[in-house]
Protein backbone atom coordinates (compact mmCIF):
# COMPACT_ATOMS: atom_id res chain seq x y z
CA UNK A 1 0.00 0.00 0.00
CA UNK A 2 1.00 3.33 -1.02
CA UNK A 3 2.04 5.66 1.60
CA UNK A 4 2.40 9.61 1.95
CA UNK A 5 4.87 11.86 2.86
CA UNK A 6 5.25 15.34 3.57
CA UNK A 7 8.60 17.23 3.06
CA UNK A 8 9.04 19.86 5.51
CA UNK A 9 11.64 22.26 3.75
CA UNK A 10 11.92 21.28 0.26
CA UNK A 11 15.60 22.25 -0.81
CA UNK A 12 17.92 20.50 -2.85
CA UNK A 13 18.05 17.24 -0.11
CA UNK A 14 13.78 17.29 0.07
CA UNK A 15 13.37 17.54 -3.46
CA UNK A 16 15.67 14.80 -4.50
CA UNK A 17 14.62 12.16 -1.98
CA UNK A 18 10.93 12.99 -2.49
CA UNK A 19 11.06 12.86 -6.21
CA UNK A 20 12.76 9.43 -5.87
CA UNK A 21 10.20 8.37 -3.36
CA UNK A 22 7.24 9.37 -5.81
CA UNK A 23 8.90 7.32 -8.07
CA UNK A 24 8.77 4.84 -6.42
CA UNK A 25 5.34 4.92 -5.89
CA UNK A 26 4.91 7.02 -2.32
CA UNK A 27 2.09 9.94 -2.10
CA UNK A 28 3.96 13.19 -1.84
CA UNK A 29 1.54 15.33 0.77
CA UNK A 30 2.60 18.86 1.57
CA UNK A 31 5.68 20.50 0.43
CA UNK A 32 6.67 23.42 2.19
CA UNK A 33 9.23 26.09 1.94
CA UNK A 34 9.26 29.21 3.01
CA UNK A 35 7.69 31.09 0.29
CA UNK A 36 4.52 30.83 -2.51
CA UNK A 37 7.18 30.70 -5.33
CA UNK A 38 10.14 27.97 -3.98
CA UNK A 39 7.12 25.71 -2.77
CA UNK A 40 5.48 25.68 -6.36
CA UNK A 41 9.16 25.17 -7.91
CA UNK A 42 9.82 22.14 -5.43
CA UNK A 43 6.26 20.45 -6.20
CA UNK A 44 7.06 21.00 -10.11
CA UNK A 45 10.40 19.64 -9.65
CA UNK A 46 9.37 16.63 -7.01
CA UNK A 47 6.64 15.95 -10.10
CA UNK A 48 3.31 16.26 -7.09
CA UNK A 49 2.46 17.41 -3.40
CA UNK A 50 0.35 20.43 -2.41
CA UNK A 51 2.77 23.83 -2.08
CA UNK A 52 2.67 25.34 0.64
CA UNK A 53 4.19 28.83 2.11
CA UNK A 54 4.22 27.82 5.47
CA UNK A 55 3.48 25.24 8.02
CA UNK A 56 -0.02 24.24 8.61
CA UNK A 57 -2.06 21.69 9.16
CA UNK A 58 -2.13 19.24 6.58
CA UNK A 59 1.52 18.41 6.58
CA UNK A 60 0.36 16.09 9.12
CA UNK A 61 -2.31 14.37 7.66
CA UNK A 62 0.77 12.55 5.48
CA UNK A 63 2.09 9.00 7.66
CA UNK A 64 5.80 10.53 7.47
CA UNK A 65 6.97 13.91 7.93
CA UNK A 66 10.19 14.57 6.30
CA UNK A 67 12.16 17.41 7.58
CA UNK A 68 14.97 18.87 5.18
CA UNK A 69 15.21 22.19 6.93
CA UNK A 70 18.87 23.63 7.94
CA UNK A 71 19.99 22.17 11.24
CA UNK A 72 18.98 25.69 13.11
CA UNK A 73 15.53 25.40 12.14
CA UNK A 74 14.45 22.20 13.12
CA UNK A 75 14.17 22.55 16.54
CA UNK A 76 11.68 25.27 15.51
CA UNK A 77 9.65 23.58 12.86
CA UNK A 78 9.07 20.60 15.57
CA UNK A 79 7.39 22.94 17.42
CA UNK A 80 5.61 24.77 15.06
CA UNK A 81 4.41 21.51 14.30
CA UNK A 82 3.54 20.30 17.69
CA UNK A 83 1.53 23.26 18.52
CA UNK A 84 -1.41 22.16 15.50
CA UNK A 85 -3.45 20.86 19.21
CA UNK A 86 -6.34 19.43 17.66
CA UNK A 87 -4.63 17.38 15.13
CA UNK A 88 -3.98 13.40 15.73
CA UNK A 89 -0.52 12.86 16.15
CA UNK A 90 -0.81 9.43 17.02
CA UNK A 91 0.70 6.40 14.36
CA UNK A 92 2.87 9.66 12.75
CA UNK A 93 6.62 9.24 11.93
CA UNK A 94 9.06 12.21 11.48
CA UNK A 95 12.38 12.10 10.52
CA UNK A 96 14.68 14.49 9.97
CA UNK A 97 18.30 14.94 7.54
CA UNK A 98 20.84 16.24 9.73
CA UNK A 99 23.91 14.63 9.52
CA UNK A 100 25.27 16.16 12.90
CA UNK A 101 21.71 16.43 14.83
CA UNK A 102 19.95 13.21 16.38
CA UNK A 103 16.10 12.58 17.33
CA UNK A 104 16.28 14.30 20.40
CA UNK A 105 15.80 17.88 18.41
CA UNK A 106 12.44 16.55 17.65
CA UNK A 107 11.30 16.11 20.73
CA UNK A 108 7.97 18.27 20.93
CA UNK A 109 6.62 16.34 18.14
CA UNK A 110 8.09 13.02 20.61
CA UNK A 111 5.86 14.25 23.57
CA UNK A 112 2.64 14.61 21.35
CA UNK A 113 3.30 10.67 20.41
CA UNK A 114 5.20 11.37 17.39
CA UNK A 115 7.98 8.42 16.71
CA UNK A 116 11.14 10.49 15.76
CA UNK A 117 14.27 9.48 14.15
CA UNK A 118 16.75 10.91 11.81
CA UNK A 119 17.48 9.64 8.30
CA UNK A 120 21.00 11.03 6.59
CA UNK A 121 22.52 10.26 3.38
CA UNK A 122 26.37 10.32 2.85
CA UNK A 123 26.23 12.06 0.46
CA UNK A 124 26.53 15.60 -1.67
CA UNK A 125 23.70 17.61 -2.92
CA UNK A 126 24.67 20.54 -5.27
CA UNK A 127 21.42 21.57 -6.33
CA UNK A 128 22.80 20.74 -10.23
CA UNK A 129 22.06 17.53 -11.55
CA UNK A 130 20.75 14.29 -9.32
CA UNK A 131 23.12 12.83 -6.92
CA UNK A 132 23.67 9.10 -6.55
CA UNK A 133 21.85 7.11 -4.21
CA UNK A 134 22.68 3.69 -4.98
CA UNK A 135 24.80 1.94 -2.69
CA UNK A 136 25.41 5.59 -1.09
CA UNK A 137 25.54 4.69 3.41
CA UNK A 138 22.27 6.29 4.85
CA UNK A 139 22.95 7.08 8.97
CA UNK A 140 19.80 5.93 10.65
CA UNK A 141 18.68 6.37 14.08
CA UNK A 142 15.40 6.80 16.37
CA UNK A 143 13.25 5.33 18.20
CA UNK A 144 11.95 1.69 17.06
CA UNK A 145 8.93 2.83 14.63
CA UNK A 146 11.26 5.43 13.35
CA UNK A 147 14.01 3.75 12.99
CA UNK A 148 12.48 1.14 10.80
CA UNK A 149 10.82 3.77 8.96
CA UNK A 150 14.42 5.20 7.80
CA UNK A 151 15.94 1.86 7.42
CA UNK A 152 12.70 0.92 4.81
CA UNK A 153 13.59 4.50 3.20
CA UNK A 154 17.34 4.24 2.78
CA UNK A 155 16.79 0.75 1.20
CA UNK A 156 13.79 1.80 -1.19
CA UNK A 157 16.18 4.41 -2.33
CA UNK A 158 18.88 2.40 -3.26
CA UNK A 159 21.35 2.77 -0.09
CA UNK A 160 22.44 1.27 2.40
CA UNK A 161 21.08 1.70 5.92
CA UNK A 162 23.62 1.82 8.97
CA UNK A 163 22.35 2.53 12.39
CA UNK A 164 24.46 4.33 14.68
CA UNK A 165 23.77 6.18 18.07
CA UNK A 166 22.41 9.58 18.42
CA UNK A 167 25.38 11.37 20.19
CA UNK A 168 27.84 9.77 17.51
CA UNK A 169 26.13 11.64 15.02
CA UNK A 170 28.68 14.89 15.20
CA UNK A 171 32.06 12.75 14.42
CA UNK A 172 30.12 10.79 11.93
CA UNK A 173 29.05 13.91 10.03
CA UNK A 174 32.65 15.35 10.69
CA UNK A 175 34.02 12.32 8.51
CA UNK A 176 31.60 13.39 6.02
CA UNK A 177 32.87 16.62 5.72
CA UNK A 178 36.30 15.88 5.53
CA UNK A 179 35.91 13.84 2.50
CA UNK A 180 33.42 16.39 0.55
CA UNK A 181 33.79 19.85 2.19
CA UNK A 182 37.33 20.02 3.54
CA UNK A 183 38.19 17.83 0.19
CA UNK A 184 36.93 19.76 -2.00
CA UNK A 185 39.06 22.99 -0.14
CA UNK A 186 42.31 21.14 -0.46
CA UNK A 187 42.15 20.32 -4.20
CA UNK A 188 41.10 23.82 -4.83
CA UNK A 189 44.22 24.82 -2.59
CA UNK A 190 46.21 22.86 -4.69
CA UNK A 191 44.72 24.02 -8.14
CA UNK A 192 45.31 28.04 -6.84
CA UNK A 193 48.82 27.01 -5.89
CA UNK A 194 49.68 25.92 -9.43
CA UNK A 195 47.92 28.97 -10.97
CA UNK A 196 49.82 31.08 -9.36
CA UNK A 197 52.95 29.16 -10.61
CA UNK A 198 51.61 30.25 -13.96
CA UNK A 199 49.51 27.34 -14.77
CA UNK A 200 45.79 28.20 -16.30
CA UNK A 201 42.99 26.42 -14.06
CA UNK A 202 42.07 23.96 -16.49
CA UNK A 203 46.43 22.71 -16.95
CA UNK A 204 46.11 22.83 -13.38
CA UNK A 205 42.99 20.56 -12.97
CA UNK A 206 44.37 18.52 -15.72
CA UNK A 207 47.54 18.09 -13.97
CA UNK A 208 45.53 16.91 -10.56
CA UNK A 209 42.27 15.46 -11.18
CA UNK A 210 44.10 12.27 -12.78
CA UNK A 211 46.12 12.10 -9.54
CA UNK A 212 43.07 12.43 -7.16
CA UNK A 213 40.96 9.57 -9.30
CA UNK A 214 44.64 7.40 -9.11
CA UNK A 215 44.90 7.98 -5.68
CA UNK A 216 41.21 7.00 -4.73
CA UNK A 217 41.66 4.15 -7.18
CA UNK A 218 44.14 2.84 -5.62
CA UNK A 219 42.38 3.41 -1.95
CA UNK A 220 39.99 1.48 -2.92
CA UNK A 221 41.72 -1.35 -4.48
CA UNK A 222 44.72 -1.93 -2.44
CA UNK A 223 44.22 -0.13 1.37
CA UNK A 224 45.43 2.95 2.58
CA UNK A 225 49.01 1.98 2.93
CA UNK A 226 49.70 0.31 0.35
CA UNK A 227 48.56 3.35 -1.85
CA UNK A 228 50.20 5.82 -0.10
CA UNK A 229 52.70 7.86 -1.79
CA UNK A 230 54.83 10.97 -1.54
CA UNK A 231 57.96 11.94 0.33
CA UNK A 232 56.16 10.94 3.90
CA UNK A 233 55.54 7.86 2.78
CA UNK A 234 59.02 7.75 1.75
CA UNK A 235 60.83 8.82 4.82
CA UNK A 236 62.02 12.01 2.14
CA UNK A 237 61.74 14.91 4.84
CA UNK A 238 64.10 16.87 3.61
CA UNK A 239 61.37 17.17 0.64
CA UNK A 240 59.07 18.02 3.21
CA UNK A 241 61.23 20.68 4.57
CA UNK A 242 61.89 22.29 0.62
CA UNK A 243 57.49 22.25 0.87
CA UNK A 244 57.97 23.99 4.09
CA UNK A 245 60.12 26.63 2.62
CA UNK A 246 58.19 27.22 -0.87
CA UNK A 247 54.64 27.44 1.04
CA UNK A 248 56.01 30.44 2.94
CA UNK A 249 55.07 32.80 -0.07
CA UNK A 250 51.44 31.52 0.00
CA UNK A 251 48.62 32.61 2.38
CA UNK A 252 49.15 31.19 6.03
CA UNK A 253 46.54 28.65 5.80
CA UNK A 254 48.37 26.92 2.78
CA UNK A 255 51.99 25.74 4.83
CA UNK A 256 49.09 25.78 7.80
CA UNK A 257 47.16 22.88 6.20
CA UNK A 258 50.16 20.98 5.01
CA UNK A 259 51.50 20.65 8.01
CA UNK A 260 48.53 19.41 9.92
CA UNK A 261 47.86 17.24 7.22
CA UNK A 262 51.27 15.41 7.53
CA UNK A 263 50.92 15.19 10.88
CA UNK A 264 47.77 13.35 10.13
CA UNK A 265 49.15 11.47 7.57
CA UNK A 266 51.74 10.28 10.15
CA UNK A 267 49.08 8.91 12.24
CA UNK A 268 46.51 7.04 10.14
CA UNK A 269 48.72 5.94 7.57
CA UNK A 270 52.48 5.60 9.21
CA UNK A 271 53.55 2.17 10.68
CA UNK A 272 55.24 4.28 13.22
CA UNK A 273 53.10 7.32 13.83
CA UNK A 274 55.09 8.43 16.84
CA UNK A 275 58.62 8.58 14.74
CA UNK A 276 57.05 9.68 11.73
CA UNK A 277 55.33 12.65 13.32
CA UNK A 278 58.73 13.41 15.38
CA UNK A 279 60.52 13.45 11.89
CA UNK A 280 58.12 15.63 10.29
CA UNK A 281 57.87 18.48 12.84
CA UNK A 282 61.47 18.64 12.50
CA UNK A 283 61.83 19.46 8.96
CA UNK A 284 59.10 21.79 9.32
CA UNK A 285 61.23 23.06 11.87
CA UNK A 286 64.59 23.41 9.73
CA UNK A 287 62.30 24.98 6.64
CA UNK A 288 63.23 28.24 6.99
CA UNK A 289 60.78 30.50 8.83
CA UNK A 290 59.15 27.18 10.33
CA UNK A 291 55.58 25.98 9.73
CA UNK A 292 54.31 24.98 13.26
Amino acid sequence: MARTISIVGAGRVGQTLARRLRQLGWRIGAVVTQSKKTSQAAARAIGGGAPRARLTPDVLAADVLLITTPDGALKNVAQALANFHKENYRGKIALHTSGALDRRVLAPLARRGVSTGSLHPMQTFSGRGTPQLKGVIFAVEGDRAALRTAQAIARALGGVPVAIRGNSKPAYHAAGALVAGHGLALVEGATQTLTRLGFSRRRAQQALLPLIRQMLDNYERLGPQAAWTGPISRGDFSTVAKHGQALRCYPGEFKDSYAALSLLAARVLSKRPAVTRKKILQALKNSRGGLV
